[in-house]
């Protein structure tokens, strides 16, 4: 299943790795630019116990960030932009409007609708994962698991502060 495959685009696709990259580090930097000058708000919503510092989330994210990428190289390396990339695609950009949605315009009702949309799309994209490459579907489930504790935390959120 993982062995050494070349891709459709023969080689492997040497171009996919800065696509990828790209891809996901566009998803990244409008997180980013969506929590920017957010730290006061976030301190200063009604949050469950169990909610984490928010110096934890810069950490977890670039983490989480570089396996989604890694994942989706492997997976684009062995059958292309096929229905597994789309689902990769389509979560990714799920994951790039939740944080505008939750911190830019503190629509916490909104972004918890929108978090589960990306729970389901992780979900789909780890099942088509697992047909083409066990280690890219491992890959992804540290992400799947971290939003799911997200939409927990947005969720108790959206209720504290509704």
């Amino acid at each position: 299943m993982d062995t050494v495959a070349r891709g459709p685009a023969g080689g492997g696709g040497w171009w996919a790795r800065p696509v990828v990259a790209a891809a996901v580090f566009g998803a990244a930097a409008i997180g980013g630019l969506g929590v920017q000058g957010t730290t006061a708000e976030y301190a200063n919503l009604r949050q469950p116990d169990w909610a984490p510092p928010s110096w934890l989330f810069g950490p977890v994210w670039s983490l989480l960030y570089a396996l989604i990428a890694v994942a989706g190289w492997l997976v684009w390396r062995r059958v292309g932009f096929s229905p597994a990339l789309w689902a990769w695609t389509t979560q990714l950009v799920l994951n790039a409007i939740w944080t505008p949605l939750f911190f830019g315009a503190g629509q916490y009702g909104l972004a918890f609708a929108e978090i589960v949309l990306m729970w389901l799309a992780i979900g789909l994209t780890v099942v088509l994962f697992a047909r083409v490459s066990r280690v890219a579907t491992a890959l992804l489930l540290p992400y799947w698991a971290w939003v799911t504790f997200a939409a927990a935390l947005n969720l108790a959120i959206w209720q504290l502060n509704n």
